[in-house]
């Protein structure tokens, strides 16, 4: 903590698997890193040390000490991260902001533009507010268009933060249907969840980061 001039720990001795299509859920009481495990994993934040071994397209790399450019094509192409904060840039609309990462990815702009309106139906976005920018939206409206953006290109790796935190009734089935939909095709998810009941029949395994919780997994070769 920098401007209190002192460090704090947020976990330590924590060591996983995770299988291609295999969802785990972390849990634990507020404060006991379930976020800053997947900030870490996303390497926003950088551990002091261990391993995070992905076996990205390009071979096994490890996330703590992979390159910034490596990381950041990682993000692009196989890893992705969905909070329940939008940071959306001014002027640009919520279809055109879905329908990015569509068009990096070599989609032609049409094709994209075509997905993105089809996402943003599906959680409940009103047409309306398509061609509006999300920064004039509400919180829970905003939620809809980070989720339609973060889930329009299936990853390899998909970390979840608290992604039902404000959503409506209707937008959270919708959610669980794109991520069962995911699973179903080889996504690997790591969540933490709000409202975990909506997700229960997704989990295969459940990570408790209380300190001395007792936990479901075995210790095993990847480690943060």
């Amino acid at each position: 903590m920098h401007h209190l001039g002192s460090q704090m720990a947020a976990f330590s001795d924590i060591s996983f698997d995770l299988n291609a299509g295999e969802f785990l859920l972390l849990k634990g009481q507020n404060g006991a890193g379930k976020s800053t495990m997947l900030r870490t994993l996303y390497r926003s934040y950088l551990a002091q040390a261990g391993q995070v071994l992905f076996h990205s397209d390009h071979g096994v790399i490890d996330l703590l000490r992979a390159a910034d450019v490596d990381v950041t094509h990682l993000r692009r192409t196989e890893i992705g991260f969905v909070t329940q904060f939008l940071v959306a840039r001014p002027r640009v609309s919520a279809e055109d902001l879905v329908a990015e990462p569509l068009r990096m990815a070599g989609h032609s702009a049409p094709q994209a533009l075509d997905k993105a309106r089809y996402w943003l139906k599906a959680f409940g976005v009103k047409d309306s507010l398509w061609r509006a920018y999300p920064t004039t939206f509400s919180g829970g409206e905003q939620q809809k268009v980070n989720l339609a953006r973060a889930l329009i290109l299936p990853r390899k790796l998909l970390l979840l933060d608290e992604p039902t935190a404000s959503l409506d009734a209707h937008a959270r089935v919708a959610l669980v249907a794109r991520l069962q939909e995911l699973k179903q095709n080889g996504t690997a998810m790591i969540g933490v969840f709000h409202h975990p009941d909506d997700v229960e029949h997704l989990i295969d395994r459940v990570i408790d980061l209380t300190p001395d919780a007792p936990n479901m997994e075995d210790r095993a070769d990847v480690a943060v």
